[in-house]
């Protein structure tokens, strides 16, 4: 899968799991780590687990498993690293104490498509 079809995979998911404040940062050429920063919020830590439960099942389903998961246990940021793509999940509050999209703002937003 093309990353740009794997980001609008990733997009749906969250989506349907009623996941908000998306954002995708291209940061090709600014990180050695990945090429790609999804960022998401959830309501709550049971939230964020259902969200990346969801993206690992769905991805799985693709053949598609992430290299590292980080954060399942405590649900308030989880990590989870498919090489090109690093899928960031934020309990309210976490998001902005981080603040990754200062830390990344060379970096340019992905459009993904209006339907998700």
């Amino acid at each position: 899968m093309k990353p740009l079809q794997l980001l609008q995979r990733i997009a749906q998911i969250i989506a349907d799991k009623k996941g908000f404040n998306t954002l995708v940062l291209d940061v090709t050429g600014f990180s050695s780590i990945s090429d790609f920063l999804f960022i998401a919020e959830g309501n709550v830590d049971r939230h964020l687990i259902a969200i990346a439960k969801a993206i690992m099942e769905e991805l799985g389903k693709e053949g598609i498993e992430p290299l590292y998961v980080e954060g399942l246990q405590t649900g308030d940021w989880i990590a989870i690293d498919y090489g090109e793509v690093m899928i960031h999940l934020f309990a309210p509050g976490f998001r902005e104490r981080y603040a990754l999209e200062r830390l990344w703002k060379e970096s340019q937003i992905v459009e993904l498509c209006p339907c998700v």
